[in-house]
């Protein structure tokens, strides 16, 4: 039975609205910086407390196989909930390093609960375009992740925390939107008990191993670039004092803007091959990350900003494709295990490239520390490259 036109617009506008929580800390980081007496490395700390929160989630939905037992749609919604109820305890005055990095933890684990759930009931409606849905929800994640960003341009003369309001009142909406308009898909198996052996069994399938390693050599880069988006903004504008353009507004436009790459892969990939559209997006996004240093140079503020939202779009373009990739290489019973396990290894790993960045940054000319995030890439490249089958 075809499913209702009213499922997937549902299950994106959902998964924008909750994902909005990720980068919540982000949107206002110099307020919290300026308000809570923090330091400047704090963006690396706190971004780096929400992926390891993500982390951990995913480890506890994989090993008991959460989304696969019981029904999606609760679960989501009931991580939306906490995840909204974490994140608006950022704006507690009496906060400290310590308890905001425990609340951004929190709503990282809570996270785990939303993005693989929500890739896993895409999963379950369709079978037939499934790397077109996966991209569109992608694509909200996209745009929820830079969507902070956005609110704080928008709120610039309320105060700093209702971008906490508004995030986490989305995110509610996001899960009462699920819970109520999208029952359990036609093509969901749920899983019969506990089985701790998923996480290592997946990882036997060939193709299943290819599309899951270039995927982490594609997460290597991602977030320490969508976090470092704010970063590389200001260093150009450090360098080049005449320029005007706005921080806030261009980190959502060059962060939001992937949104469109995801989309433009899920159609692609209805004509070409998926596998081959994914090596083409990561070797795309590691020559941006090869010739960064040289953008920094340029007087043209055109040159640059296009040449970051041109980054911003191949950087997340494969995202989507991978996901397809590990589903269409798992066996329906553990599907969002199987997703919910890649996801859980490609985030550890973004936290080590964020705390690099992090580090570097004030030891290192900040232009060319952003070269550092070609080994993600170059490392997928390998995983993905077939000898048997040629990709050009």
């Amino acid at each position: 039975m075809k499913p209702s036109k009213a499922i997937l617009p549902t299950i994106i506008l959902s998964q924008f609205c909750c994902t909005s929580l990720w980068f919540a800390g982000n949107g206002v980081i110099s307020d919290l910086i300026e308000n809570f007496g923090l330091k400047a490395s704090t963006l690396g700390h706190l971004t780096s407390a929400v992926q390891f929160g993500f982390i951990s989630g995913t480890l506890v939905f994989a090993i008991l196989t959460i989304a696969d037992r019981y029904s999606p749609s609760k679960v989501f919604f009931t991580c939306a909930l906490f995840g909204a109820l974490f994140n608006l305890g950022v704006i507690w005055e009496g906060n400290t390093l310590v308890t905001l990095l425990s609340l951004r933890f929190i709503t990282g684990f809570f996270l785990a609960g939303i993005y693989p759930v929500g890739m896993k009931i895409a999963a379950d409606y369709y079978k037939k375009g499934l790397g077109t849905s996966l991209s569109f929800l992608v694509g909200a994640l996209v745009i929820g992740t830079a969507f902070p960003h956005f609110a704080k341009h928008i709120t610039g003369n309320f105060y700093w925390k209702s971008v906490l309001i508004i995030t986490s009142s989305l995110a509610v909406l996001g899960g009462v939107l699920m819970l109520v308009f999208v029952a359990d898909g036609p093509f969901r198996k749920s899983s019969k008990g506990l089985n701790f052996s998923a996480f290592f069994s997946v990882f036997k399938n060939r193709p299943f191993r290819s599309a899951a390693f270039g995927y982490f050599g594609h997460m290597w880069e991602l977030y320490a670039f969508w976090a470092f988006v704010p970063v590389i903004l200001n260093t150009y504008k450090i360098i080049h004092p005449e320029t005007t353009f706005n921080i806030p507004l261009w980190s959502f436009l060059v962060i939001g803007i992937g949104a469109v790459g995801c989309i433009i892969g899920g159609y692609l990939a209805q004509k070409f091959d998926t596998k081959r559209l994914a090596f083409t997006a990561l070797l795309l996004s590691c020559m941006c990350c090869l010739v960064s240093p040289l953008l920094f140079t340029t007087k043209s503020e055109v040159l640059f900003i296009s040449f970051l939202l041109f980054w911003g779009m191949v950087v997340i373009a494969d995202s989507p494709l991978f996901s397809t990739l590990v589903a269409q290489n798992t066996v329906s019973e553990l599907k969002a295990t199987a997703l919910t396990i890649v996801n859980c290894i490609g985030f550890a790993i973004t936290i080590i490239s964020i705390q690099l960045l992090n580090v570097l940054q004030g030891e290192i000319n900040p232009i060319y520390i952003y070269m550092l995030l070609t080994i993600g890439p170059v490392f997928g490249l390998m995983a993905l490259f077939d000898k048997k089958k040629v990709l050009f």
